[in-house]
């Protein structure tokens, strides 16, 4: 045991270090901000704000020395778990968390805060840079070698840009089934796959010391028709395959602060399925090709930790001779979360949502086309990495089918997705 303490003592000390000053605050659950001259006062406002509980730590209760090295060296490998990618320090002293180098990205700071917030024994998270209260134990030539890496390759943890989850071609894995849809037929069925895999993230990049990411995505978004009565075979219940969309693309994105931005130029083709050309009652030149290769720009603002918005504009430079698409459009839409808690005994954060996406292009003479989203998520981490999606979807505008798109469309969907 007293070898254990020892070496957890050594550990504690390289992983601690002193980071320069900066001022700090408190802020209570209930969303005050303290200092050392009032106690409750106006709504916070700040988004990377510390947490604590009403009930300040006593020094009589705490622990010896050896016991808050312990705590301390086992929430760093915690957060090193967890957010190895920003090389984040703690100090915790009897009860109180100290946390400095947090990233320029309020998004995983407020993640890293609720995460240490969360974990039982810790009473109150404070942002500390200086690391005053971990001095005694911080050896003065100890220094973050991985803080000085201008990069990471593959980084695994999340995504700079958020997705837009109610956008009907974000890429992430699912299906859903529809009701009356309008273009397609009264009972659909949608399968999604796909995934962003990031290549590199570069660190403290330019004068808002952000960081920038590139990566590439795909997926597939393949639509059947059930009780297809055209259809050969025994089974009660047919199913056709209408048609599949094909995605790539290259997204370059940057993170600072409440911003995020990202930039992607990308390929989306569309084919209509075998069963559905060999069964219907159309001329042989009905199959077009709608493929086209666009480059859009998207700015997203975390408005608060509940609301986020966001828009961006598109250019479609090629297009399939066939199936000719005007080049301009614009999207836009938000999401808002409330009401979220953490299930301690499964470890997951659940969180309700709604959110919302309109898409104006030119090919279809800048009409509003919607789609709204009602549910709710649950991770592992609050507000970052992958998460399960169960939601109803309600969708007013165009189909967004291939050679299908210049249709009025509408439908209500039941929908199951995981992804980022």
């Amino acid at each position: 045991m007293v070898l254990k303490r020892l070496l957890l003592m050594a550990f504690a000390a390289v992983t601690c270090r002193v980071l320069a000053e900066s001022p700090q605050g408190e802020l209570c659950h209930d969303g005050y901000w303290e200092d050392e001259l009032c106690c409750k006062g106006s709504p916070a406002e700040e988004p990377c704000a510390d947490i604590c509980s009403e009930a300040q730590p006593c020094c009589d209760c705490c622990l010896d020395v050896a016991d808050d090295l312990y705590m301390q060296g086992y929430l760093q490998a915690l957060i090193d778990l967890h957010y190895h990618e920003h090389c984040v320090t703690i100090c915790y002293e009897c009860g109180i968390v100290y946390v400095a180098n947090l990233p320029n990205n309020c998004l995983v700071a407020r993640s890293i805060m609720q995460f240490l917030a969360d974990f039982p024994g810790v009473q109150c998270v404070i942002v500390d840079q200086c690391c005053e209260k971990c001095k005694p134990v911080v050896h003065p030539t100890v220094e973050c070698d991985c803080c000085k890496i201008g990069g990471i390759w593959f980084p695994q943890s999340t995504l700079l840009y958020q997705p837009m989850i109610a956008d009907p071609r974000q890429v992430m894995f699912g299906g859903a089934y529809r009701f009356h849809d309008q273009v397609l037929g009264s009972r659909v069925g949608v399968a999604k796959f796909g995934d962003c895999f990031p290549f590199f993230r570069w660190l403290e990049v330019g004068p808002l010391c952000g960081d920038a990411q590139i990566g590439i995505e795909a997926g597939v978004w393949a639509v059947f028709k059930f009780g297809d009565k055209n259809l050969e075979g025994t089974s009660g219940d047919k199913v056709a395959l209408i048609n599949a969309d094909y995605l790539v693309g290259v997204p370059l994105t940057y993170a600072a602060g409440n911003y995020s931005f990202r930039l992607r130029p990308y390929h989306i083709s569309s084919h209509l399925g075998d069963e559905f050309l060999c069964h219907m009652e159309a001329p042989a030149d009905f199959r077009v090709n709608p493929s086209r290769e666009a480059i859009d720009f998207f700015t997203s603002y975390q408005l608060s930790e509940a609301l986020r918005l966001y828009a961006g504009i598109g250019y479609n430079f090629h297009s399939n001779m066939t199936f000719p698409i005007k080049p301009w459009y614009v999207e836009y839409g938000g999401e808002l979360r409330l009401l979220g808690h953490r299930n301690l005994f499964y470890c997951l954060y659940v969180q309700p949502f709604f959110a919302f996406y309109i898409r104006n292009w030119q090919d279809t003479n800048w009409e509003f086309d919607g789609t709204y989203l009602l549910g709710f998520e649950a991770s592992k981490l609050q507000g970052l990495g992958r998460k399960m999606r169960i939601y109803l979807e309600w969708h007013d505008g165009f189909c967004f089918e291939g050679q299908f798109s210049k249709l009025r469309d509408h439908y209500f969907a039941a929908c199951l997705a995981y992804g980022f």
